[in-house]
């Protein structure tokens, strides 16, 4: 038997030692939706319900109808029948957390997936996080270097900011959160991959679970085999882990791939609790839970930490204008990075399309030079990109635009900022500089 088994075989029989009330009765099991006779409960609650081999599932509770309780199972294939008995497990509104965490790898209910032993945790955290008075809470007033030269240059990131990463399949969005949980200046880092194949798991767990980088990383992983459910409690879990963090002081990173995932599945639990659907199938439920889940991010009171957040969200078909969850997303974050699949088949890496992405707070948070020399940057690449076709079939004679002509000139030295290796970091001085260098006015002001 396996570590994470015997873990979870220990805890279970924890829990059944203490011989919990009997709550109620399954009265009905409709694929993973169950209706059990009423008892007192919450949504978020979780329950065991025995099954027919006397092995415990557990289900949590996710609504009411008609004096009964609505339970959402955790493992498809469970053997259950009417009448089996629901037990409540005590404290599954909160999570455990502390020190130890960091350099681990843990799922939805915190058990290990690393082969190690459980963490031991000193705290305990609400899973759906503290309310905080907004205006009692610190600006985003100081610049995070991420590593990533790009973005450190024209669409620097404060602290405390939440940003989207916004991509199709296979334009480098993996390579780009690898880059930045290894390269950021953060004292802590949360890394929470939900929905993800079980493959990609293993392979973000190689490449960043190592060396230094380790030491401040804690990562909540679900794959996509998983119930809905703990997809969504694996998004909660780890953004209740960076606000602990945050409370301790430290500066937090916050990565989640992807909130579409998260979305996916509560737009699940949405339609088999009869919500009605809405664009693309998306019920009401799903609107409301994007906003409330990165609301928790973002600074904290005065004299705590902050947790910087960013999330990645998946365009179907590179439709970045017509989905729900990127409209949403977009409208509630502080700044988007659009990656581009034209510059992917160029070969330009990190594949940021500049012209579609934008931070917020870089303004309020970096000099006037260096906000101007961005915004010159900006327009040269979307000149060239706008005009390459044209250039290229040769309708472009040198001379007719002298805004378009520096462009040109300058594209060599912009692929150069923009290009970077997935292992080779970035200060945030030196990106400002050799953005900055390629603005011969700015250039001399700064020499």
């Amino acid at each position: 038997m396996s570590i994470l088994a015997q873990a979870i075989q220990r805890r279970i029989g924890a829990i059944l030692a203490t011989k919990p009330q009997i709550s109620g009765r399954i009265l009905r099991f409709d694929g993973l939706l169950l209706e059990s006779t009423g008892f007192p409960a919450s949504p978020g609650t979780l329950t065991l319900v025995t099954s027919q081999t006397g092995h415990a599932v557990k289900a949590e509770v996710i609504g009411f109808a008609n004096g009964n309780n609505l339970l959402f199972c955790n493992e498809p294939a469970a053997m259950i029948e009417a009448g089996a008995v629901v037990r409540v497990v005590p404290g599954g509104q909160f999570v455990e957390v502390g020190e130890n965490l960091l350099g681990r790898v843990i799922d939805a209910e915190g058990l290990p997936l690393d082969g190690l032993p459980p963490p031991r945790t000193t705290d305990t955290w609400p899973l759906a996080g503290r309310l905080m008075n907004p205006l009692e809470r610190d600006g985003v007033d100081e610049p995070l270097d991420v590593g990533v030269r790009i973005i450190n240059a024209a669409l620097t990131v404060g602290k405390g900011q939440r940003v989207g990463i916004i991509a199709g399949s296979g334009v480098g969005k993996s390579v780009l959160i690898e880059m930045m949980a290894r390269f950021t200046a953060a004292d802590v880092v949360v890394v929470g991959l939900i929905g993800e194949r079980a493959r990609e798991v293993g392979a973000f767990c190689q490449r960043v679970m190592t060396g230094d980088a380790a030491a401040r990383l804690c990562m909540v992983a679900v794959p996509a085999d998983r119930s809905p459910l703990m997809r969504i409690r694996a998004a909660k879990r780890a953004t209740a882990i960076s606000e602990y963090f945050r409370d301790q002081g430290k500066q937090v990173l916050l990565i989640m791939d992807s909130l579409t995932r998260v979305a996916h599945a509560q737009r699940e639990v949405g339609l088999a609790l009869g919500e009605k659907p809405t664009a693309k199938g998306y019920p009401p439920s799903v609107v409301s839970m994007i906003p409330s889940l990165i609301e928790r991010t973002g600074p904290g009171l005065k004299g705590k930490g902050a947790i910087t957040a960013i999330y990645t969200v998946l365009a179907d078909g590179d439709d970045t204008t017509n989905d729900p969850v990127v409209d949403t997303a977009r409208a509630i974050l502080d700044g988007h990075i659009v990656l581009s699949r034209r510059q992917t088949q160029m070969g330009i890496y990190p594949a940021i399309d500049l012209p579609q992405s934008v931070s917020r707070v870089m303004n309020d948070i970096v000099s006037e030079d260096h906000a101007k020399a961005a915004r010159k940057l900006r327009r040269m690449v979307s000149l060239y990109l706008e005009n390459r076709d044209l250039m290229l079939m040769g309708g472009y004679t040198s001379g007719q635009d002298s805004e378009l002509d520096e462009a040109i000139q300058s594209w060599p030295a912009i692929q150069d900022l923009i290009r970077q290796g997935a292992h080779d970091p970035a200060n945030l001085d030196e990106s400002a500089k050799q953005m900055m260098a390629l603005d011969p006015s700015i250039a001399r002001g700064t020499a």
